[in-house]
């Protein structure tokens, strides 16, 4: 099985041991995105909207950069600090993806790195 690894300026760069994503077999496996502007690696805002809209900005960077789009999505993984935001992350979706949409797992877990409110993951399909 060949493997691409994808980076880009396009997302924040990883701040840890992993890579931004990985292509393998026609299909993209995107690390875990909080809402940091990869210009200057800093919080978005406090603001849980913009936060979300930066992480989807994010993904949608890394998608560019292996030649496929957020449509292409097969599946999230959202995970919130307050799952009172699920309805915005839903709001937002909607106007950003074209049905019939991916799958889904949404998590209320206690904390995220750089203490941010929302990281997404995405399983992309490249095909």
């Amino acid at each position: 099985m060949a493997k691409a690894f994808i980076s880009t300026s396009a997302a924040p760069a990883a701040i840890g041991i992993y890579s931004q994503a990985v292509a393998a077999n026609g299909v993209l496996y995107i690390s875990g995105q909080i809402p940091l502007v990869p210009e200057t690696m800093a919080l978005v805002s406090e603001d849980i909207s913009e936060q979300i809209h930066q992480v989807f900005q994010n993904l949608d960077g890394i998608c560019q950069a292996a030649g496929t789009t957020l449509n292409q999505a097969i599946k999230f993984n959202i995970f919130l600090t307050d799952l009172a935001h699920f309805a915005k992350v839903n709001t937002y979706m909607e106007a950003l993806l074209t049905a019939p949409y991916p799958a889904r797992a949404v998590v209320e877990v206690s904390a995220l790195p750089k203490n941010v409110q929302i990281e997404i993951d995405a399983i992309v399909d490249l095909t």
